[in-house]
């Protein structure tokens, strides 16, 4: 317990179910925290819900102006920021690389690269002046090997490695740590998407398959997500950075 006392931590995606188990956590943890969402909505359901010192903020992570209004919101209502779970994403579609729309590709790079790396460009300047932090950016299991039929998953979800490593590099200087994530498969929304993508109308029978093929043969737990984010965050890996950290059940031993 307390192993994020009195830190101040900003979480995009924060009203999904891997940004709220973390967000949960955290606050369990002595963390004050700030969600960050499309959806004011479910934000305000979120925080709600999870209670506590707890704030939100409703922003497109792809817009510059509304990464600089949420990072400046942090500051006012938390008084700063020490951890920054950057951590928003969505998965496009199932179809081929040469069926895939153009439109939708730029879209996932969108949200999952460059809202990533709008992250790191606000928040790193703060937590430069405060003296240091860490950030933790989702990847995947897909952002270390090729999946078909969702190209531009697999390309954004690889991109966010090499921002991850250029912001460990740049930011060791000033004690700022970045490390990725890289979960398997997790039981949450977006893989009842999947599935259905990879299975139209067998998505039960998808989930088997794709659950058979991790060594634990399970799929992750968005708890499971959030405590390897929450090591990641405290000072408890105060000499961790520039790392990748997979949650997958074995899935990258193979």
């Amino acid at each position: 317990m307390n192993r994020l006392q009195g830190k101040r931590a900003v979480i995009t995606g924060g009203s999904g179910g891997i940004g709220m188990a973390t967000a949960r956590l955290f606050l369990d943890e002595g963390a004050s925290v700030m969600l960050v969402d499309l959806d004011e909505a479910k934000l305000k359901q979120a925080a709600d819900q999870l209670g506590g010192n707890i704030a939100y903020c409703k922003a497109d992570v792809t817009q510059a102006t509304e990464v600089d209004a949420y990072v400046k919101a942090a500051q006012e209502k938390l008084g700063g920021i020490d951890v920054f779970f950057n951590n928003a994403g969505i998965e496009g579609k199932v179809m081929p690389l040469t069926e895939y729309p153009e439109e939708l590709f730029r879209k996932v790079l969108d949200v999952n690269v460059m809202g990533v790396w709008f992250g790191l460009k606000y928040v790193m300047p703060v937590m430069e002046k405060n003296g240091g932090g860490s950030i933790v950016i989702t990847s995947s299991v897909a952002g270390l090997s090729g999946t078909p039929n969702v190209s531009a998953y697999v390309t954004s979800k690889h991109g966010v490695v090499g921002l991850m490593k250029v912001a460990a590099l740049e930011g060791a200087a000033h004690n700022i740590r970045v490390n990725t994530i890289h979960p398997s498969p997790v039981d949450n929304r977006m893989m009842r998407s999947l599935e259905e993508g990879f299975a139209p109308g067998q998505s039960a029978a998808a989930q088997k398959q794709f659950a058979a093929a991790i060594p634990l043969k399970r799929y992750a737990k968005e708890a499971d997500v959030a405590n390897i984010a929450l090591f990641l965050a405290s000072d408890d890996a105060s000499f961790i950075t520039g790392g990748q950290y997979t949650v997958d059940g074995g899935m990258s031993a193979q």
